[in-house]
Protein backbone atom coordinates (compact mmCIF):
# COMPACT_ATOMS: atom_id res chain seq x y z
CA UNK A 1 0.00 0.00 0.00
CA UNK A 2 1.69 3.40 -1.06
CA UNK A 3 2.51 5.91 1.58
CA UNK A 4 0.91 9.58 1.60
CA UNK A 5 4.25 10.96 -0.04
CA UNK A 6 4.16 8.40 -3.13
CA UNK A 7 0.62 9.22 -3.73
CA UNK A 8 1.19 12.86 -3.66
CA UNK A 9 3.81 13.10 -5.96
CA UNK A 10 1.83 10.41 -8.54
CA UNK A 11 -1.11 12.44 -8.36
CA UNK A 12 0.81 16.10 -8.62
CA UNK A 13 0.09 17.37 -5.58
CA UNK A 14 2.88 20.08 -4.11
CA UNK A 15 2.38 18.34 -0.55
CA UNK A 16 4.92 15.88 -1.83
CA UNK A 17 8.23 15.82 -2.60
CA UNK A 18 8.62 16.37 -5.83
CA UNK A 19 5.71 19.14 -7.55
CA UNK A 20 6.45 22.55 -6.59
CA UNK A 21 9.79 25.18 -5.57
CA UNK A 22 10.54 23.85 -3.63
CA UNK A 23 7.55 21.04 -2.71
CA UNK A 24 6.32 21.28 0.70
CA UNK A 25 6.64 17.53 1.75
CA UNK A 26 4.21 17.97 4.19
CA UNK A 27 3.00 14.45 3.61
CA UNK A 28 6.08 13.51 6.18
CA UNK A 29 3.90 14.59 8.65
CA UNK A 30 0.74 13.95 7.47
CA UNK A 31 1.54 10.27 6.65
CA UNK A 32 2.48 10.23 10.61
CA UNK A 33 -0.70 11.93 11.95
CA UNK A 34 -3.13 10.16 9.13
CA UNK A 35 -2.31 6.69 8.97
CA UNK A 36 -4.10 5.19 12.02
CA UNK A 37 -7.20 7.05 9.96
CA UNK A 38 -6.34 5.49 7.02
CA UNK A 39 -9.38 2.56 6.80
CA UNK A 40 -11.58 4.27 8.50
CA UNK A 41 -14.52 6.04 7.04
CA UNK A 42 -13.74 9.48 7.63
CA UNK A 43 -15.11 12.53 6.77
CA UNK A 44 -11.98 14.89 5.83
CA UNK A 45 -12.69 18.49 4.24
CA UNK A 46 -9.99 20.56 1.99
CA UNK A 47 -10.43 24.59 1.31
CA UNK A 48 -8.80 25.39 -1.74
CA UNK A 49 -8.40 22.47 -4.38
CA UNK A 50 -5.63 23.20 -6.76
CA UNK A 51 -2.56 26.34 -7.05
CA UNK A 52 -2.67 29.05 -9.56
CA UNK A 53 -5.96 30.86 -8.34
CA UNK A 54 -6.92 34.16 -7.96
CA UNK A 55 -4.66 34.69 -4.72
CA UNK A 56 -2.06 34.30 -7.57
CA UNK A 57 -3.18 36.58 -9.96
CA UNK A 58 -5.31 33.80 -12.02
CA UNK A 59 -8.85 33.64 -13.09
CA UNK A 60 -11.72 32.26 -10.90
CA UNK A 61 -13.31 30.88 -13.80
CA UNK A 62 -11.23 27.90 -14.52
CA UNK A 63 -11.47 24.07 -15.27
CA UNK A 64 -8.26 22.16 -13.73
CA UNK A 65 -8.14 18.66 -12.15
CA UNK A 66 -7.14 18.82 -7.85
CA UNK A 67 -4.19 16.77 -7.50
CA UNK A 68 -5.09 16.83 -3.82
CA UNK A 69 -8.24 15.68 -4.07
CA UNK A 70 -7.70 12.61 -6.10
CA UNK A 71 -4.64 11.82 -3.56
CA UNK A 72 -7.11 12.02 -0.20
CA UNK A 73 -9.73 9.45 -2.07
CA UNK A 74 -6.57 7.49 -2.70
CA UNK A 75 -4.82 7.38 0.65
CA UNK A 76 -8.77 6.98 2.08
CA UNK A 77 -10.56 4.12 0.86
CA UNK A 78 -13.25 4.46 2.99
CA UNK A 79 -13.81 8.23 3.62
CA UNK A 80 -15.96 10.98 2.46
CA UNK A 81 -14.12 13.90 1.29
CA UNK A 82 -15.01 17.55 0.61
CA UNK A 83 -13.78 20.51 -1.14
CA UNK A 84 -14.26 24.05 -0.92
CA UNK A 85 -12.98 26.49 -3.38
CA UNK A 86 -14.00 30.22 -4.99
CA UNK A 87 -13.43 28.00 -8.46
CA UNK A 88 -15.90 25.87 -9.78
CA UNK A 89 -14.75 22.29 -9.03
CA UNK A 90 -18.16 20.59 -9.22
CA UNK A 91 -16.88 18.26 -12.01
CA UNK A 92 -14.95 16.24 -9.89
CA UNK A 93 -17.67 15.24 -7.95
CA UNK A 94 -18.35 11.51 -7.08
CA UNK A 95 -20.34 9.60 -4.67
CA UNK A 96 -16.73 9.96 -2.36
CA UNK A 97 -16.37 13.76 -3.11
CA UNK A 98 -18.13 16.69 -2.82
CA UNK A 99 -17.72 19.88 -3.54
CA UNK A 100 -18.84 23.28 -2.19
CA UNK A 101 -18.35 26.32 -4.22
CA UNK A 102 -17.08 29.63 -2.48
CA UNK A 103 -15.34 32.21 -0.73
CA UNK A 104 -13.14 31.82 2.35
CA UNK A 105 -13.93 35.41 3.31
CA UNK A 106 -17.57 34.61 3.20
CA UNK A 107 -19.17 33.40 6.65
CA UNK A 108 -22.37 32.23 4.72
CA UNK A 109 -20.34 30.54 2.50
CA UNK A 110 -17.87 28.23 4.98
CA UNK A 111 -21.30 27.62 6.91
CA UNK A 112 -22.63 25.67 3.44
CA UNK A 113 -19.27 23.51 3.78
CA UNK A 114 -20.26 23.10 7.59
CA UNK A 115 -23.70 21.95 6.79
CA UNK A 116 -22.33 19.33 4.00
CA UNK A 117 -20.74 16.93 5.86
CA UNK A 118 -21.78 16.04 9.43
CA UNK A 119 -19.10 16.71 11.59
CA UNK A 120 -15.22 16.45 9.61
CA UNK A 121 -12.31 14.35 11.47
CA UNK A 122 -9.89 16.23 9.74
CA UNK A 123 -9.89 19.88 7.75
CA UNK A 124 -7.07 21.61 5.95
CA UNK A 125 -6.94 25.35 5.11
CA UNK A 126 -4.79 25.16 1.74
CA UNK A 127 -6.87 28.26 0.68
CA UNK A 128 -5.75 31.61 -0.59
CA UNK A 129 -3.60 31.76 2.50
CA UNK A 130 -4.54 35.29 3.26
CA UNK A 131 -4.85 36.15 6.95
CA UNK A 132 -8.47 37.31 7.18
CA UNK A 133 -9.66 34.16 5.56
CA UNK A 134 -7.28 31.69 7.29
CA UNK A 135 -8.66 33.26 10.61
CA UNK A 136 -12.62 33.47 9.46
CA UNK A 137 -12.01 29.91 8.41
CA UNK A 138 -10.75 28.53 11.67
CA UNK A 139 -13.36 30.39 13.42
CA UNK A 140 -16.71 28.92 11.37
CA UNK A 141 -15.17 25.54 10.84
CA UNK A 142 -13.04 24.85 13.83
CA UNK A 143 -16.21 24.02 15.82
CA UNK A 144 -17.26 21.27 13.51
CA UNK A 145 -14.69 19.12 14.19
CA UNK A 146 -15.38 15.64 15.43
CA UNK A 147 -13.52 14.52 19.06
CA UNK A 148 -9.88 13.99 18.28
CA UNK A 149 -10.94 15.73 15.01
CA UNK A 150 -7.10 17.42 12.90
CA UNK A 151 -7.32 21.08 11.95
CA UNK A 152 -4.57 22.29 9.85
CA UNK A 153 -3.49 25.20 8.09
CA UNK A 154 -0.81 25.28 5.70
CA UNK A 155 1.54 27.63 4.31
CA UNK A 156 1.41 30.17 6.73
CA UNK A 157 4.40 31.55 5.79
CA UNK A 158 3.03 33.29 2.48
CA UNK A 159 0.08 35.72 2.32
CA UNK A 160 -1.34 36.57 -0.52
CA UNK A 161 -0.79 40.40 -1.47
CA UNK A 162 -3.85 40.80 -3.52
CA UNK A 163 -5.89 39.79 -1.23
CA UNK A 164 -4.16 41.21 2.04
CA UNK A 165 -4.50 44.61 0.32
CA UNK A 166 -7.90 44.35 0.05
CA UNK A 167 -9.17 42.19 3.00
CA UNK A 168 -10.15 43.93 6.40
CA UNK A 169 -7.26 44.18 8.42
CA UNK A 170 -6.18 41.45 11.30
CA UNK A 171 -2.81 40.46 13.02
CA UNK A 172 -0.82 37.92 10.39
CA UNK A 173 -1.92 34.03 11.41
CA UNK A 174 0.74 32.60 12.54
CA UNK A 175 2.28 35.80 14.28
CA UNK A 176 -1.65 35.60 16.04
CA UNK A 177 -1.17 32.00 16.54
CA UNK A 178 2.23 31.86 18.20
CA UNK A 179 2.55 34.55 20.40
CA UNK A 180 -1.14 33.58 21.90
CA UNK A 181 -0.53 29.73 21.66
CA UNK A 182 2.59 29.31 23.21
CA UNK A 183 3.06 32.94 24.86
CA UNK A 184 -0.32 33.41 25.86
CA UNK A 185 0.39 36.95 24.02
CA UNK A 186 -3.46 38.40 22.49
CA UNK A 187 -2.47 40.65 19.67
CA UNK A 188 -5.84 42.55 19.31
CA UNK A 189 -7.76 41.29 16.11
CA UNK A 190 -11.96 41.80 14.74
CA UNK A 191 -12.24 37.93 14.60
CA UNK A 192 -11.29 36.42 17.94
CA UNK A 193 -11.36 37.96 21.39
CA UNK A 194 -8.82 36.83 23.88
CA UNK A 195 -11.92 35.27 25.56
CA UNK A 196 -12.32 33.19 22.42
CA UNK A 197 -8.66 32.40 21.98
CA UNK A 198 -8.51 31.27 25.60
CA UNK A 199 -11.33 28.83 25.14
CA UNK A 200 -10.41 27.34 21.88
CA UNK A 201 -6.67 27.08 23.28
CA UNK A 202 -8.76 25.06 25.94
CA UNK A 203 -10.91 23.53 23.44
CA UNK A 204 -7.74 22.39 21.84
CA UNK A 205 -6.28 19.11 23.52
CA UNK A 206 -2.86 19.96 21.50
CA UNK A 207 -1.61 21.97 18.84
CA UNK A 208 1.63 22.33 17.14
CA UNK A 209 3.43 24.86 15.14
CA UNK A 210 6.02 23.83 12.40
CA UNK A 211 8.95 25.12 10.40
CA UNK A 212 9.71 24.86 7.25
CA UNK A 213 9.99 20.56 6.07
CA UNK A 214 12.59 21.09 3.09
CA UNK A 215 15.19 19.33 5.43
CA UNK A 216 17.88 22.53 4.52
CA UNK A 217 17.87 23.80 8.13
CA UNK A 218 18.06 27.60 8.68
CA UNK A 219 14.74 29.46 9.68
CA UNK A 220 11.84 30.71 7.70
CA UNK A 221 9.31 30.73 10.72
CA UNK A 222 6.30 28.94 11.02
CA UNK A 223 4.95 27.44 8.38
CA UNK A 224 2.16 24.95 9.46
CA UNK A 225 -0.46 24.85 12.07
CA UNK A 226 -1.98 21.66 13.52
CA UNK A 227 -4.39 21.94 16.57
CA UNK A 228 -6.38 18.45 18.01
CA UNK A 229 -9.72 18.81 19.28
CA UNK A 230 -10.35 17.40 22.31
CA UNK A 231 -12.70 14.80 23.49
CA UNK A 232 -16.07 16.62 23.27
CA UNK A 233 -14.63 18.10 19.82
CA UNK A 234 -14.89 21.82 18.50
CA UNK A 235 -18.73 21.90 18.96
CA UNK A 236 -17.69 22.71 22.92
CA UNK A 237 -17.19 26.21 21.80
CA UNK A 238 -20.68 26.90 21.31
CA UNK A 239 -20.06 29.39 18.57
Amino acid sequence: MDNLTTLANRFGSDKGTTVGRPPHRYTFLYDLLFHPLRDQPIALAEIGLAVGGPELGGVVDRRVASPSAAMWQAYFPQARTFGFDISDFAHLESPRFTFVRGDSGEAADLRRLAAAGEGFDVIIDDGSHASYHQQLTLRILFPCLRPGGLYIIEDLHWQSPRYEAVLPPVPRTADFLHHFLLNDIYIENRLFSRAEMTRLRETAASFALFPDFSGAGGGGGIKLAVLRAGPAGGASLGW
